[in-house]
């Protein structure tokens, strides 16, 4: 998938970017594995602590404290801020809990996902079954799907 995502960025002339809390930069990472994938990725911010997502996506520090980090709210931020301060034409978000244990009382699994692109902003609310890792994957596999589908 994270190929066909390459391909058609390429096609288009487009360039992506993410800002990772819960995936930790595993997007860029799979983006990165594909061949070709210098030509439309520029690079992510990992904003795993609170404040970074302030500091380096510019998600204002209030959003958080009102809306509570893992919200659609600040998916949205985190995606909007990325796509100007990476200077790209799409931006991915994500935040959510992977686990162990419930998160401000988000259940283990429950991801948002933002996805700015052009004018518009697109949150996805799911929640994965699995371990950590499982999560983190679903999550990131789950995004490229939906950037293939706004891309059509």
């Amino acid at each position: 998938m994270f190929p066909k995502l390459v391909h058609e960025l390429k096609e288009r002339k487009l360039t992506i970017g993410s800002v990772e809390s819960l995936t930790a930069g595993l997007f860029c990472s799979k983006l990165a594995e594909i061949p070709g994938a210098s030509a439309v990725l520029r690079g992510g911010l990992v904003t795993y602590a609170s404040e970074l997502k302030t500091v380096l996506a510019n998600v204002d520090k209030n959003l958080i404290e009102t809306k509570g980090v893992v919200s659609e709210e600040v998916a949205k931020a985190m995606a909007v801020g990325g796509k100007e301060k990476l200077n790209v034409d799409i931006c991915v978000s994500f935040t959510g809990n992977a686990g162990p244990t419930v998160l401000d009382n988000k259940k283990v699994g429950e991801v948002y996902m933002g996805i700015a692109f052009d004018d518009k902003i697109n949150v996805f609310h799911h929640i994965f079954i699995g371990d950590r890792n499982e999560i983190r994957n679903f999550a990131v596999q789950f995004a490229c799907e939906k950037i293939l589908q706004m891309l059509k």
